[in-house]
């Protein structure tokens, strides 16, 4: 599994700020349970609430990196 330090880990606990990384690869610890992390998609940055059932996945899967495709019909036909 790969691991990131994040620095900010302790402060972010006991303030309840965002950690905001671009380690999409990242695993979820039991420890991460409750915090928010703004996870990079490629472009912006999009907040992920931590949960019970995300651990042991990676923190990428929570961020999608395509828009939904939507198919828009013409006006004049």
């Amino acid at each position: 599994p790969f691991f990131v330090k994040f620095p900010g880990l302790r402060h972010a606990q006991a303030t309840k700020t965002p950690i905001k990384t671009q380690a999409r690869s990242c695993t979820v610890l039991p420890s991460f349970v409750g915090l928010k992390f703004l996870v990079h998609n490629g472009k912006d940055y999009i907040p992920v609430n931590i949960t019970e059932e995300m651990v042991g996945h990676k923190l990428g899967e929570f961020s999608p990196t395509r828009k939904k495709f939507s198919f828009r019909k013409t006006k004049n036909k």
